[in-house]
């Protein structure tokens, strides 16, 4: 399997104040597994990886809000510098939602944006391995 290259759909996140319902809604429907991600790398939140049945990685998350953010899933693209493309974006219309460079060790610099429609999407640079 090749690495996604920057400009590709490479994540989604599902973000939810019940994630276990979820899982089991996804699951279900799609043969999707869940295996919570290292709390180190996603910060101490609830945040768990999304495989598809034969897939040799995630390809998403959930992401349990606590009640603090509505429900929402939202894309993202792999880009080689976020703060480059938050930059561009800026420049063709769009906004910088948050800008997150330095998530904490294991963490990927990731930012979320909107278009000059005003959708909402993620850009991210995965953590130096």
């Amino acid at each position: 399997m090749t690495n996604p290259v920057p400009g590709t759909l490479a994540w989604f996140e599902i973000a939810t104040s019940d994630p276990g319902s979820a899982e089991r809604f996804y699951g279900s429907l799609f043969g999707w597994t869940f295996h919570a991600d290292n709390p180190t790398a996603s910060g101490g939140m609830d945040y768990r990886n999304i495989k598809a049945a034969g897939a040799d990685r995630p390809m998403g998350g959930v992401l349990g809000t606590g009640g603090q953010a509505p429900g929402h899933a939202v894309f993202y693209i792999l880009v080689a510098d976020v703060d480059a493309t938050c930059a561009a974006a800026g420049r063709l219309g769009g906004t910088v939602v948050s800008k997150h460079l330095d998530a904490g060790p294991g963490a990927p610099a990731f930012a979320y944006l909107r278009d000059p429609g005003g959708s909402m999407f993620g850009v991210f640079t995965p953590p130096a391995v």
